[in-house]
């Protein structure tokens, strides 16, 4: 079941570089909904389900919560390492035709050593979409309501990871054939987690510290990555209707599944 879930990530994964060749004017929608909807997943299901999972305390702290400060930190400091939102500014300074071709302030990153940036992002977020397949597999090792809410979460913050993806690594200068490689390399990762996760059971403690960990690396995901994306081009209450009705519909959905 998780791997064939993760092939919807796989999909959407594509479906998001795809449509960064010839985006519409409608992006700051859906990456708006995908941010509500992964502030939902950590708030209503993945910090309670990481604090029933492991309820020991350390320094008078919850383990499960210092791990989601962890996960938060750690993402953090490896998007700074790699110069994730170096990229994600220039962006912000373009705009794009219909065959995704950036222009603007993004002149000049096309030459030498700076291809290496988009590269190095690239592959970064080729490996948290590996840690994404992995969080589908041991969130239904948790049982089957975290599992699906967790892929909803995922298959939905996908598209804004293959969007990224071929945006970043043609931003910095390197071609089209480059570009759809990582894009390929990233939609295939999360089948590679979720397979991963068939070959063991994760115990209950240290399940509960990796739904913490992977709680604080969401929310990072949806507050710093998704949200000012979604933000910058469109500053419009449409926007905002829609993180907070995708946060609104993970409450509906995990209500359900209960």
């Amino acid at each position: 079941m998780p791997v064939l879930i993760a092939v919807g990530a796989f999909l959407t994964t594509l479906a998001g570089g795809l449509v960064a060749q010839r985006i519409g004017d409608r992006r700051h929608l859906v990456l708006g909904l995908a941010a509500g909807l992964m502030l939902g997943v950590v708030g209503f299901d993945l910090l309670p389900e990481a604090l029933d999972n492991q309820p020991r305390h350390v320094f008078g702290v919850p383990a499960a919560l210092l791990m989601f400060v962890a996960g938060f930190l750690a993402l953090h400091v490896l998007e700074r390492s790699v110069a994730i939102h170096r990229a994600h500014e220039a962006e912000y300074a373009e705009h794009t035709h219909g065959l995704g071709e950036p222009h603007g302030h993004a002149h000049g990153h096309g030459h030498g050593p700076v291809q290496g940036i988009g590269l190095a992002a690239a592959s970064a977020l080729v490996g948290h979409s590996v840690m994404d397949g992995f969080a589908i597999g041991a969130a239904f090792q948790a049982g089957d309501t975290v599992g699906i809410v967790v892929a909803i979460a995922v298959i939905s913050h996908d598209f804004a990871d293959g969007f990224n993806t071929y945006t970043i690594t043609r931003l910095y200068g390197n071609g089209r054939r480059r570009a759809l490689a990582l894009l390929a390399a990233d939609a295939v990762a999360p089948v590679v987690g979720a397979a991963i996760t068939l070959a063991f059971t994760i115990p209950s403690g240290a399940l509960g510290l990796y739904l913490g960990f992977f709680a604080g690396f969401l929310l990072y995901l949806a507050t710093s990555d998704i949200l000012p994306e979604a933000h910058t081009p469109h500053p419009s209450s449409s926007t905002l209707l829609c993180t907070v009705a995708g946060a609104a519909l993970m409450w509906l959905v995990i209500g359900l599944a209960d």
